[in-house]
């Protein structure tokens, strides 16, 4: 019995990878038949694991921002402080290109209270703060800037150079804001 559900849960993380890879890079929302033949399974195992296209899409959701807040933390154990910061700018970049594919579906579950942009406004704020403190206690990034600050401005960035369509110049328009995150140096 136990097989089976190993075998459950390795179909249902394959599904949701896939799902996720999927949706960043389609223009639009694919059907629930090319999810499961992308994934090489079954259109009735996807819907034994996701019976709608919004069970999908809210599990994909929140799986991303699982990744965002916990990836914080990750990150500061892996890097300094300002790596860590870029690096999870990249994390945040590629969970905006995720929205493609799922964007109908998605605004229609905010719209009816299935999703709280609110309470995934919170989280991903106070993983920003998290990299944030860290910088700053290590000198690492300026203390006058916040949290808000930096989701504006990625918000503004990933406008304008969308990652799918302009990799390189939301690159550029990252390292541009990091410059502009550090402490200004201290004259001798």
């Amino acid at each position: 019995m136990r097989a089976t559900r190993a075998d459950a849960a390795r179909n249902r993380d394959q599904l949701l990878a896939v799902a996720t890879r999927v949706f960043a890079s389609a223009d639009a929302e694919p059907s629930m038949r090319a999810i499961a033949r992308e994934a090489g399974v079954g259109i009735a195992t996807l819907y034994r694991h996701f019976p709608t296209r919004e069970s999908l899409v809210d599990a994909v959701y929140r799986d991303q921002v699982v990744r965002l807040t916990t990836g914080a933390r990750e990150l500061l154990g892996e890097m300094p402080p300002a790596a860590a910061m870029r690096r999870w700018m990249d994390l945040f970049g590629d969970w905006i290109a995720t929205k493609n594919g799922m964007l109908g579906t998605l605004l229609a579950m905010i719209e009816s209270g299935e999703i709280t942009h609110a309470q995934t406004r919170n989280e991903l704020l106070a993983a920003i703060t998290t990299i944030l403190d860290a910088g700053r206690e290590a000198g690492d990034l300026r203390s006058d800037v916040g949290a808000e600050d930096i989701a504006a401005s990625l918000i503004g960035i990933f406008t304008v150079a969308p990652r799918r369509e302009q990799d390189a110049k939301a690159g550029r328009l990252l390292d541009l804001l990091m410059d502009g995150l550090r402490p200004a140096a201290r004259p001798a």
